[in-house]
């Protein structure tokens, strides 16, 4: 395997404009085997940039581990590590018996219950959008939109919803945006271990009230879910609330914005779309997500020596598969850079690969972008992005900070 110069850890390569990253990974793919990324001052990595690659590592967690995390570049503090052990960086025994769990609390009637939410709240959006004018649509549209839903599936009282957002921003930021100032006298460290804990608690706290006394709600679900005597405890309970509240918002926030920046600069294919809906919208919401891509990457952790298509790995290698790069492979998409909503197949990455690790929330975001994108172009035909938007300085998510809006 080969070294590359280009440093996929560092700041100044994930500011450059999109058409240069994209540029970067087509001659990473082009390479055809795995590239090893040095970093200077930690361990380095491999770069999974192929389709084939990121699929085939997804599918086998057995040697590529998620263990001890799959979302940092480096082994995140003892501290925090234990508050954010979550599913998504677990492996089988334990993340089969959590999801196992998890899986048992989304009854269909909690599906249903969420879908109506999402409905309702998708008008209220937009009731209020039409009565502001102008704004930001990442603050007023597309993030109000998962965080409400999760806070109301989990049965949090509505009078800490402002709480919740609060922390799980600060902890978005602390983890991913370098050009986040944590409050005085905090460093990051500091803040991500509060905001963990504060979150853990108010779980905790509602968790031992349901127990008590039943709602119909998810965390009463999940402290009454019995699986071949399995249940969860509260550090699994809060850790999973970690988890919905930071990735179930990130996804669908970020596609949400995504999808309003990109029927502006295409429109085109805005006007395929309003020409009719019912027959466009659900491959939109696809095409969107894989341009979109709104995870660049997960790590993993090689357990034993390994092939891997051909390639061989060493055990206590790190591994990093790029979702971004993946839905831009030539092999599998054609015309990998268009924005085309009548995109089919479109089998792309953008909930992550195939595997024990697919996105759970998958169905409840689509169903998020689609009903918002269905009352905003119903409604409001004519909303677009009224400048660029102001990216976040991460590497992890391809964020959008803010991105004016108007109609």
């Amino acid at each position: 395997m080969m070294a590359v110069t280009i440093d996929l850890s560092g700041m100044d390569f994930w500011a450059q404009p999109y058409t240069e990253r994209d540029k970067a990974f087509a001659s990473l793919r082009a390479v055809g085997e795995p590239v090893f990324c040095p970093r200077p001052d930690a361990p380095g990595f491999y770069a999974l940039t192929r389709y084939d690659q990121v699929v085939e590592a997804s599918r086998n967690p057995q040697v590529f581990s998620s263990e001890p995390t799959s979302v940092s570049l480096d082994d995140p503090p003892p501290a925090a590590r234990e508050l954010m052990g979550s599913m998504i960086s677990l492996d089988d025994p334990r993340h089969a018996r959590l999801r196992r769990i998890v899986s048992r609390a989304f009854t269909r009637r909690m599906i249903r219950k969420a879908e109506d939410d999402v409905a309702r709240l998708a008008t209220d959006i937009v009731d209020s959008l039409v009565e502001r004018g102008p704004c930001d649509f990442v603050t007023e549209v597309a993030m109000p939109m998962p965080l409400e839903i999760i806070c109301s599936m989990m049965g949090i009282p509505a009078s800490v919803h402002a709480d919740v957002i609060e922390a799980t921003n600060s902890l978005i930021q602390a983890i991913g945006d370098p050009e986040f100032v944590p409050p005085e006298g905090k460093d990051r460290g500091t803040l991500l271990v509060e905001q963990l804990t504060y979150l853990h608690a108010l779980m905790g706290d509602l968790a031992r009230h349901r127990r008590e006394r039943p709602a119909d709600d998810m965390v009463t679900a999940l402290v009454t879910a019995n699986v071949d005597g399995e249940a969860l405890n509260d550090r699994d309970l809060g850790r999973f609330f970690t988890l919905l509240v930071v990735a179930g918002n990130e996804t669908t926030r970020n596609a949400l914005s995504h999808a309003l920046a990109l029927f502006t600069s295409h429109p085109g294919q805005r006007r395929l779309l309003l020409a009719d809906l019912d027959q466009h919208l659900p491959d939109a919401v696809e095409e969107v997500v894989r341009h979109a891509t709104p995870v660049n990457w997960m790590r993993r952790n090689v357990t034993r020596d390994v092939d891997l298509l051909g390639h061989s790995y060493r055990a206590g290698d790190r591994v990093v598969m790029f979702y971004v790069s993946a839905n831009r492979d030539e092999s599998v998409f054609a015309d990998p850079y268009s924005f085309d909503i009548t995109r089919s197949p479109n089998p792309h990455v953008g909930f992550g690969a195939p595997g024990p690790h697919f996105c759970l929330g998958a169905h409840l975001a689509r169903r998020e972008i689609t009903v918002m994108l269905r009352e905003l172009f119903t409604r409001l035909p004519d909303i677009h992005a009224a400048a660029d938007p102001i990216r976040q300085a991460t590497s992890f998510v391809n964020g959008i900070k803010s991105l004016p809006c108007a109609f």
